[in-house]
């Protein structure tokens, strides 16, 4: 008879293990304590516009069809997929728009026109963040970050030598370019996404040639169209998938998880995989004894930023806007300093505005817009809406300035979002947005390790371990968890 194997979460991870073990042979049931999957990549519906509530960047584009092509699939099959041109803007200031062309041509163009010579510059950049991409996504990041003993391979040293992880995002942007808005465009990715480029390892510009070459997508319907395709697949490979189902305790017994805990009663299971939030999984589902790290570790772990978001619906089209939209009129240092080194609430943020209407009629009614904005702040800060709604009105303010028109005359529907949001909908640590920063630190066998090494069939996949934060790594999390356990346990 084959194991049983219960997924707690139905985020892209939980998804991605679940499926990953069901097709192997297991049982296997998804537990999820909200109202439909996805976890931070969820859909909401109001007033005929349609937001998504998390993710809104598609990079990496190879990891989903990938991903897809493990079950006899393509992307393709399940959501239409537009290559944004251009990618995003950035904007500076009053008129000092740059739109990220699609063509490489035209990427090479706009370097050389901003410093003379950074063209061959970024070519060689780039030659350098291809080999990274590669060896990095393809290799390390299927690693389960175990034991030093996955890097004893003389070729996998090598492969790290040259993967600059030593080396700081900052100054190995440096080492290439000098025009401050050149820097500004190659240190965003890991801003919003991690750490300061000061303490990231220069591997991240892996991120660079996900963005500049690789492209930045688009699956019309909304980034949870990758959601429904992941259920549908889940289903298909005969995933159980059950909503409003919260696990209140993981059961132990002789060092063995025995099932969990619901409101609806004990569900036994053969092995456990924990797709919610680490924190939340081993310091509140699990008892004292069965702990391996301790509140003193996890409050001394380095966390990504958290999010400020607002979903507005517009009674009319707006112009200026490109469906990304970078907002770097602010200073950019100070802004990373007041979310790392002195978390506050920041006093002149940068903040980054999606128009996915622009590409996607579909998402919003007839003559309206889709608006979505994040401002990246300190997690673990106190968010009432006295504090919300200042910050709203601080960044309209520079939006309609910057764009030259009225916008909060035609908001017709709002919501806001922030860390106790995070805290309620996901258990999120500290209410945090993306997990742990990509740190020296917090890489790979310095994460939190994917296997309890207190109860021996207790699994844990996501953003707080292996690999780390971000829509991609979080389905190989789960792909990689699924193949540990694969190893440790048959299916007879």
């Amino acid at each position: 008879m084959s194991k049983h194997v219960l997924v707690i979460g139905a985020g892209f991870a939980g998804l991605s293990a679940a499926t990953s073990l069901a097709q192997r042979g297991y049982q296997v049931t998804v537990l999820e304590k909200n109202e439909g999957p996805g976890g931070r990549a969820r859909v909401f519906r109001a007033e005929g516009f349609t937001f998504d509530m998390g993710p809104s960047w598609y990079w990496m584009p190879d990891v989903f069809e990938q991903y897809f092509a493990r079950f006899g699939h393509r992307v393709a099959d399940f959501y239409d997929l537009v290559r944004l041109d251009p990618s995003y803007a950035v904007i500076f200031g009053d008129n000092d728009f740059l739109d990220i062309p699609a063509a490489m041509p035209a990427i090479r163009a706009m370097f050389e026109q901003l410093e003379p010579g950074s063209a061959a510059q970024l070519d060689e950049f780039l030659r350098q963040a291809a080999y990274k991409y590669e060896v990095g996504i393809n290799k390390f990041v299927h690693m389960p970050g175990r034991s030093l003993l996955e890097f004893a391979d003389p070729r996998l040293l090598v492969d790290a030598v040259r993967l600059d992880v030593l080396q700081s995002m900052s100054r190995h942007v440096r080492r290439f370019f000098k025009h401050e808005k050149l820097i500004k465009l190659m240190e965003f990715p890991v801003l919003f996404l991690g750490a300061t480029p000061e303490n990231t390892p220069a591997l991240y510009s892996l991120m660079n040639y996900a963005d500049l070459a690789l492209g930045t997508w688009y699956p019309r319907g909304g980034m949870h169209k990758i959601v429904e395709g992941m259920v549908q697949v889940a289903q298909q490979q005969g995933v159980k998938l059950e909503y409003n189902q919260e696990v209140q305790e993981i059961r132990v017994e002789n060092g063995r998880a025995t099932g969990v805990q619901t409101a609806a009663g004990f569900r036994p299971a053969d092995i456990v995989v924990a797709g919610a939030d680490y924190h939340h999984a081993e310091q509140q589902l699990l008892a004292p004894q069965h702990r391996h790290y301790d509140e003193k570790y996890w409050d001394s772990r380095t966390m990504a930023p958290s999010s400020l978001l607002f979903y507005l619906g517009v009674n009319k089209r707006l112009k200026n806007l490109r469906h990304h939209n970078l907002f770097f009129d602010e200073d950019f240092g100070r802004h990373a300093q007041e979310i790392y080194e002195q978390p506050q609430w920041p006093s002149k943020p940068l903040f980054y505005a999606s128009l996915p209407s622009q590409t996607d009629p579909t998402v919003a009614p007839e003559g309206c817009e889709n608006l979505f904005l994040l401002v990246p702040v300190a997690p673990d800060l106190a968010d009432p809406e006295k504090t919300r709604e200042r910050y709203y009105h601080l960044i309209m303010d520079r939006l309609e300035r910057l764009t030259g028109q009225s916008i909060r005359d035609a908001v017709i529907y709002k919501r806001s979002y922030a860390h106790s949001d995070f805290v309620a909908d996901y258990h999120s640590y500290k209410g945090n947005a993306y997990g742990l920063a990509n740190t020296l630190k917090q890489t790979a066998i310095l994460k939190p390790t994917l296997k309890s090494k207190k109860v021996s069939n207790l699994y844990f996949t996501g953003q707080l371990t292996v690999p780390g934060p971000g829509v991609p790594p979080s389905l190989i999390s789960g792909q990689v968890v699924a193949g540990e356990i694969f190893k440790e346990y048959s299916i007879d």
